[in-house]
C-alpha cells in the first residue's frame, strides 16, 4: 500500500533558500549585534526626512504654512474639539480663534500697529496669554514673552532691548508693573488684561474683547512671507549678562511643533503643560506640538507635585513636559495608592538625573521618557528616541549629513576653544567632553538677538576648521560615547542653571556690589547632592571697614533678582583670587563648594522660612545634603 507521502510528495524547495534563510537570519543576528539602533534611527530619521520634505514642498509651490495658519485650518476642521482646558473649563478650536480674532480686532482699532512691530507680553499661564499671542500674531506682530520672575532693572532691561510699541500685562502681574512703570519708556503704550484701570495713561483690555468683533482681520496682515522671519522673541539668559532676546522664526516654530509628533504623540492625545509658555519647551513643543498634532492641552497656571497626577487622572492626560527639576519633585512627593494609575504614555522633557529617570520609571509605571536637547536660539537639536536612560539622543553619520555639529576641545582657564598652532580647533575623541558647537548654513540658520548684534557675534565662531566656515556655539560641554548616543556635561561661561533657569552670575553679582558695603562680588554655581543643576554661591569682599549686613543682602536679592537666582549661599572672604588673564577664579571657589567643616572663612546659606540669610552650620550642612532642608 503506498504511503501518504508516496500520494501527495511534500514540495522541495529549491537549493537556495536554505542558503538565503540562514544568510537573512545571520544578517538580524550581525544587525543586533554590531548595529542594534538601526531600525530605531531609520524611523527616526524617516521622520525627520518626511517633515523637512514637506516644509520644502509647500516652499517649492510658493507657499508659506504656519504653525498659525495650521491652527486656523484646524478651527475651521475641527471647531468643536477642545484645544486648551483650563481649570476645568474647555475652550474648543473655534473659541480661542474667535477670541484671538476679538483681542487683534481691539489692536486694529486703537492702536496704531504695523506688520513686523514687536508687542511685549508679560502674564502668566492662563488662556488669554494664548489667546493675546494669537490675536497678534494675526496681525503680523512680532511678539515678546516676558518672563514673569524677572524684576526691576533686569525686565526693564528685556522690554527696551525687544523696542515694543506695546506691553500687554497680565491681571495678576500689575504688581511688577508698578514697579517698573515709572521707568518704563514713554513711547510703550501699556494694556492690561482687567476691565479698569489704577493707573494713568494705562489701557485696559478685558471691556474692548466683550465689545469688538470676531471677524477674521485681512489675511494680508497674518500672511508671512518668508519662514525665516522673525514672529516671537523668547528671552534666554545665554552665558553671559543680562536676558538676551532670542530672535524665533516661523521656521524655529515649525520645527520646535514637529517635535511631539516625532517622538510618537497623536491628535488623540491630551498634553499637559506645567511649564510657563514664556519658555519655548512649552510654548512652542508644548502649544505648537498640539497645534502641530491636532490634540488637545491641559494648561495648568502653576506646577504643583501634589496635584499633578490627579490632574492626569481627571483629565485623561497622556503626554506631560517636565524639566528635571518637576521629575524629582514628583518622586520625592509622599508614596500614595494607586500612582501607575493613569494614562500617561510620554513624558517630554530635558534635564533629568539618571537617578531620577530610574525611580520615576519605578515608581509611577511604564512611561516612556524622551529626553531632548535644544537651546531656545540654537540651530541643532537632539532627541533621545529610544529611550538610552541619561543620554540626550544620539547621532550618526546621516544625522550629521543633516545637522552637521562637532564637540571641540575647550581650555577651561581662559574660558575659551582651544586652538592649534595653525589657528584650528581640534575636535575631542569619543568619552571626552568638548564644546558642542553647530554648523551655520542656509538649512540650519542662526537668527541671533535682537537690539544686540554683538552678542550675536559673540554666538559664533569663524575659521573653526578651515577657511570661511561658521559655527554657533551653544556654550554647552557635551559627551559622545562610543555608540554614538550624546550627554549633556556642563555649561560654560559666566551661567549655571538651577530650578531649570539659566542664572547669569555676571546679573547676579551686579545687584550684589551695588551695596555699598560690598567691594566685590564673585558668584558661580555649587552641586548639591539630590538636585538638578547647580545652586547660586556669592565669594564677598567687604569694603574697608565695613561690616557684613546680612538683612540688607536678603532685601536686596529678593527685590532685585528673580527667586531661583538668589544666591542659596554667601562666602566672605578677604582676598579674591584672579585668573592669568584677570578674570575672577571660579574653579577653586567651586571645587571647595560650601562645606563649613573644610572652609575657614565665614558662611552664610539663605533660609527661606526664615526670610533670611542664616550662620551656615555644620549640622545645617549636613540637613541639605541628606534633603531635610527644603532649598
Amino acid at each position: 500500500m503506498r504511503g501518504w507521502d508516496d500520494l501527495y510528495p511534500l514540495p522541495v524547495p529549491p537549493s537556495w533558500v536554505p542558503g538565503a534563510a540562514v544568510g537573512i537570519l545571520s544578517l538580524h543576528f550581525i544587525q543586533k549585534l554590531l548595529f542594534p539602533y538601526f531600525w530605531a534611527d531609520l524611523r527616526y530619521l524617516l521622520k525627520v526626512f518626511t517633515y523637512g520634505l514637506r516644509v520644502e514642498m509647500y516652499r517649492l509651490q510658493g507657499r508659506v504654512v504656519t504653525v498659525l495658519d495650521k491652527f486656523v485650518k484646524l478651527a475651521e476642521k475641527q471647531p468643536h474639539k477642545p484645544f486648551l482646558i483650563y481649570e476645568g473649563t474647555i475652550h474648543t478650536y473655534r473659541e480661542v480663534d474667535r477670541r484671538s480674532n476679538r483681542i487683534a480686532q481691539v489692536f486694529l482699532q486703537h492702536e496704531a500697529l504695523k506688520k513686523g512691530d514687536t508687542v511685549a507680553l508679560l502674564m502668566g499661564n492662563e488662556p488669554d496669554f494664548i489667546h493675546v499671542w494669537f490675536g497678534l500674531a494675526k496681525l503680523g506682530c512680532v511678539v515678546a514673552f516676558l518672563n514673569f520672575n524677572v524684576r526691576f532693572r533686569s525686565l526693564l532691561h528685556c522690554v527696551s532691548s525687544c523696542e515694543p510699541k506695546i506691553l500687554v500685562v497680565g491681571a495678576d502681574l500689575l504688581g511688577t508693573l508698578e514697579e517698573i512703570l515709572p521707568k518704563l519708556q514713554k513711547d510703550v503704550s501699556v494694556w492690561i488684561m482687567a476691565k479698569d484701570s489704577a493707573f494713568p495713561s494705562v489701557h485696559t483690555l478685558l471691556d474692548k474683547i466683550e465689545t469688538a468683533s470676531e471677524d477674521p482681520v485681512p489675511v494680508n496682515r497674518c500672511s508671512a512671507d518668508n519662514l525665516k522671519s522673525a514672529v516671537l522673541y523668547i528671552f534666554t539668559s545665554g552665558t553671559t549678562g543680562l536676558p538676551k532676546a532670542a530672535v524665533i522664526s516661523h521656521l524655529q516654530v515649525l520645527k520646535g511643533a514637529a517635535g511631539l509628533w516625532a517622538f510618537g504623540a497623536t491628535s488623540e492625545d491630551i498634553i499637559y503643560i506645567t511649564l510657563p509658555l514664556y519658555h519655548s519647551a512649552a510654548s512652542l513643543l508644548g502649544i505648537g506640538g498640539c497645534i502641530e498634532l491636532g490634540a488637545t492641552c491641559v494648561l495648568k497656571k502653576k506646577f504643583s507635585a501634589s496635584q499633578f497626577w490627579s490632574d492626569c487622572k481627571r483629565y485623561n492626560v497622556t503626554v506631560i513636559q517636565y524639566i528635571g527639576e518637576l521629575c524629582r519633585y514628583l518622586c520625592n512627593q509622599p508614596v500614595k495608592e494607586g500612582e501607575k494609575n493613569h494614562k500617561v504614555r510620554l513624558a517630554v522633557g530635558n534635564g533629568v538625573r539618571n537617578d531620577v529617570w530610574r525611580e520615576f520609571l519605578d515608581r509611577f509605571g511604564a512611561i516612556k521618557i524622551c529626553e531632548f536637547y535644544g537651546a531656545t536660539e540654537g540651530n541643532i537639536c537632539f532627541m533621545n528616541h529610544t529611550g538610552k536612560i541619561g543620554s540626550v539622543g544620539r547621532t550618526n553619520f546621516f544625522y550629521k549629513l543633516f545637522f552637521p555639529f562637532d564637540l571641540i576641545k575647550y581650555d577651561f582657564q581662559k574660558d575659551e576653544p582651544i586652538r592649534n598652532k595653525h589657528g584650528w580647533c581640534e575636535k575631542v575623541k569619543k568619552g571626552e567632553a568638548g564644546l558642542l558647537i553647530s554648523k551655520v548654513n542656509a538649512k540650519n540658520p542662526f537668527f541671533g538677538y535682537a537690539g544686540n548684534k554683538r552678542h550675536t557675534e559673540k554666538k559664533l565662531l569663524c575659521e573653526v576648521f578651515k577657511k570661511g566656515d561658521l559655527y554657533f556655539n551653544t556654550g554647552d560641554l557635551m559627551v559622545q560615547d562610543h555608540d554614538n548616543f550624546l550627554y549633556f556635561w556642563d555649561r560654560i561661561g559666566d551661567t549655571f542653571r538651577w530650578k531649570g533657569e539659566n542664572v547669569a552670575t555676571t546679573e547676579v553679582s551686579d545687584v550684589i556690589v551695588m551695596l555699598d558695603f560690598i567691594q566685590e562680588a564673585n558668584v558661580y554655581g555649587v552641586s548639591v547632592p539630590g538636585h538638578e543643576g547647580k545652586a547660586g554661591m556669592a565669594s564677598l569682599i567687604l569694603k574697608h571697614n565695613a561690616s557684613l549686613d546680612l538683612e540688607q543682602i536678603y532685601k536686596q536679592v529678593v527685590t532685585y533678582l528673580p527667586s531661583y537666582a538668589c544666591p542659596l549661599f554667601l562666602r566672605v572672604q578677604e582676598k579674591m583670587e584672579m585668573t592669568g588673564t584677570f578674570k575672577q577664579q571660579k574653579f577653586q571657589l567651586v571645587d571647595e563648594g560650601f562645606n563649613p567643616s573644610t572652609i575657614t572663612e565665614p558662611l552664610y546659606f539663605l533660609d527661606n522660612s526664615k526670610k533670611a540669610y542664616v550662620l551656615l552650620t555644620e549640622e545645617l550642612h549636613e540637613m541639605i545634603l541628606s534633603g531635610k532642608m527644603k532649598l
